[in-house]
């Protein structure tokens, strides 16, 4: 139970998780690629017109695949944000590469395309961008570059569900995509994520590294008399009780997302005059993208003033939190990094906070948060009225 009467996330339930989980397990097939995972395979693949789609059990999984898929070898180059989550640069570790960390964009998190090209060695392999808070990154010039230096680009759609780039979905446009249904994003399975392959050529490996490197989803198709072990792999995919609940949540995706970017939008224009006054700056959302409601965030000025708001708002029973520490200053990775200042991604490490955003969240708990954050900045706008009148 958490101590808060405003909590960070709440996990939501539609209504027929448990029923189908329940049905999953009468039906003695309970592991893995049974009928409800081949039920979110169909729903993701014709909502978001996908190639191909692998649930996995963590956006990790997926992105450890992406890293088996494209033939990441010790001392290959893969670029991704200093500004993630460790998942993103971690899978690729684990293959060998070496990591190039790029920093953020002065407007959002996201990578900052216009300093991308200049990271670019010949032995660079692939690009991951990141698209924070299920904002799209620029796609057009990340695939600009791939084609120009013949690169892959794996998305990093870990938050970028029912989100889109010019009419695109998220995770459509690189080569592969992964996805997370952790429970703090806006679909969830508690623990979960897909793989999406877009490159007809990594389709058939990625089904077989999925089933610990056996053919085995051919031998259920009937495609082969017999399954054998035919190359790497490992167990990626989910049980059905897992598959079970997220396609219970995948039927209430329109409910959900239209809930959420309701109360995104009542936090916009409810914290709207403090951005107008300076004091914080609300999330960008370029022309190009479309917003999935997935995270609020707030830019403050410098990190004392941060934890000022986070310690106000915990002073009245709500949770805010920050989010990334910039990984190319982790303890892991410090020594191997190049040096580089990267002045927006320790920006963003110092200065971004999140806000409670979950579909149970009302209207009046909104109001109520932004009260607090009012407050927090009154006696500064009070003093520089003062000072103003002297």
């Amino acid at each position: 139970m958490t101590p808060y009467k405003i909590p960070f996330n709440k996990p939501f339930l539609s209504g027929r998780e448990t029923d189908y989980i329940t049905d999953a397990v009468r039906s003695g097939k309970i592991s893995g690629n049974g009928l409800y995972t081949h039920k979110c395979h169909q729903f993701l693949t014709k909502k978001y017109h996908f190639k191909k789609v692998l649930l996995t059990t963590s956006c990790t999984d997926a992105l450890e695949m992406a890293a088996i898929l494209a033939d990441i070898q010790p001392g290959d180059e893969v670029i991704v944000p200093s500004y993630t989550f460790v998942s993103t640069a971690l899978a690729f570790i684990r293959q060998g590469a070496h990591v190039v960390f790029a920093d953020s964009s002065q407007a959002n998190p996201n990578l900052d395309i216009d300093k991308l090209e200049s990271l670019i060695t010949d032995r660079t392999k692939a690009i991951v961008p990141v698209h924070y808070a299920g904002i799209a990154c620029d796609m057009d010039r990340l695939m600009a570059l791939a084609y120009k230096y013949n690169l892959l680009i794996i998305e990093d759609a870990a938050q970028a569900i029912n989100s889109f780039y010019k009419g695109k979905p998220l995770g459509s446009i690189g080569h592969m995509a992964a996805f997370s249904f952790h429970e703090t994003k806006n679909i969830i399975s508690g623990e979960g994520g897909m793989l999406v392959v877009n490159a007809e050529r990594f389709c058939r490996r990625a089904e077989i590294i999925w089933e610990k490197g056996t053919n085995r989803s051919e031998f259920f198709r009937g495609e082969v008399n017999k399954y054998e072990w035919v190359d790497i792999g490992s167990s990626f995919l989910p049980s059905e009780v897992i598959s079970a609940f997220l396609y219970a949540q995948l039927e209430n995706i329109e409910l959900i997302q239209n809930r959420r970017t309701a109360l995104w939008n009542y936090y916009y224009q409810s914290l709207m005059p403090l951005a107008l006054a300076g004091y914080v700056r609300l999330p960008d959302i370029p022309d190009y993208a479309t917003n999935n409601a997935h995270m609020f965030y707030l830019i403050c000025q410098n990190i004392e003033e941060r934890s000022a708001l986070i310690d106000a708002l915990k002073e009245n029973g709500i949770l805010a939190v920050f989010h990334y520490l910039s990984l190319h200053k982790s303890g892991y990775y410090r020594s191997k990094h190049d040096g580089r200042e990267l002045v927006y991604s320790d920006m963003y490490t110092n200065c971004l906070v999140r806000l409670p955003l979950f579909y149970e969240l009302t209207f009046l708990e909104i109001d109520q948060i932004v009260a607090v954050i009012n407050g927090v900045y009154q006696p500064r706008l009070h003093a520089e009225i003062v000072d103003h009148n002297d």
